[in-house]
């Protein structure tokens, strides 16, 4: 039973949100600064599991953590959607011609710059968590100074909400992943989603011809995404996401693309979140 999971950033971070959500029982989460921490908290057994984002709606693939999770040989267990909403607060009794300075995460900032440019006298600067710039604002109780961050971190640092829902599209989902150190341990037949990571040849088609492997066996390709092998310049793994029906259309699909691709490995296994 997984009691305590690592999560980059603080209580109110978007990652500790989701680990309220996921899991059937409470869990203490442990805050780390960077992916790499969350990933040597994990190996370390500092924790029984750790989340990780991976993708999201509008800003894309989030690449480090896919090859962290390879260069580890870490095992995804599940999957989790949130729906991600940014909202400017700041200490009390301050309006948003007070706030000279906003500090947050640089995705959190990328997605809301139509709401900041209605609002040119804010000056905009990077930092490295939603959440915890929150928490130095209500520590430090720094006035004229905004954080981007969730709605559950204004109630826990106690800040006051100047604008709701700032990100300029509206729908803003990010999938986060459920890593362990181990395989999980969910019967087959529950399994209808895989992740799985291989380098296809330099010849013409061959990759083609992995993904026709996939069709004819009845998987549904959700995701794929290639990233570059440091010590071989020039070639890339490829990182794919698949559902299917049954187990057993995946395991055939597997026999084969063993044999067809280079360094194939499964990263996980797993129930798919959005069936």
């Amino acid at each position: 039973m997984i009691k305590t999971v690592a999560i980059q950033g603080v209580k109110g971070s978007f990652h500790h949100i989701v680990s309220q959500q996921y899991f059937d029982k409470p869990v203490d989460a442990i805050e780390c600064s960077t992916f790499d921490q969350v990933v040597d908290s994990l190996i370390t057994k500092e924790c029984d599991a750790a989340i990780m984002a991976l993708e999201n709606s509008i800003a894309g693939s989030i690449i480090p953590n896919y090859a962290l999770i390879n260069k580890f040989g870490l095992h995804i267990v599940g999957e989790h959607y949130l729906d991600i909403q940014h909202n400017l607060m700041a200490l009390p009794n301050q309006n948003i011609k007070e706030i000279k300075e906003v500090y947050s995460h640089p995705m959190a900032l990328l997605q809301c710059m139509e709401f900041f440019k209605l609002h040119p006298h804010i000056k905009l600067v990077e930092d490295k968590d939603t959440a915890e710039v929150a928490q130095r604002i209500q520590e430090k109780q720094l006035k004229g100074v905004g954080a981007i961050a969730s709605a559950m971190a204004a109630e826990i640092f106690e800040l006051d909400i100047l604008a709701p829902s700032i990100q300029t599209i509206k729908h803003n989902e990010t999938r986060f992943v459920i890593v362990k150190r181990l395989n999980s341990e969910i019967p087959e037949n529950q399994i209808n989603k895989a992740s799985v990571r291989f380098e296809a040849d330099h010849k013409r088609g061959s990759l083609a011809a992995i993904l026709n492997v996939m069709s004819d066996c009845k998987l549904n390709l959700t995701k794929i995404q290639s990233l570059p092998i440091v010590e071989t310049p020039w070639k890339y793994a490829f990182f794919v996401d698949v559902t299917f029906e049954t187990y057993e259309e995946f395991k055939k699909a597997k026999s084969i693309i063993e044999i067809m691709a280079q360094g194939f490995k499964v990263l996980g296994e797993y129930k798919n979140a959005k069936k």
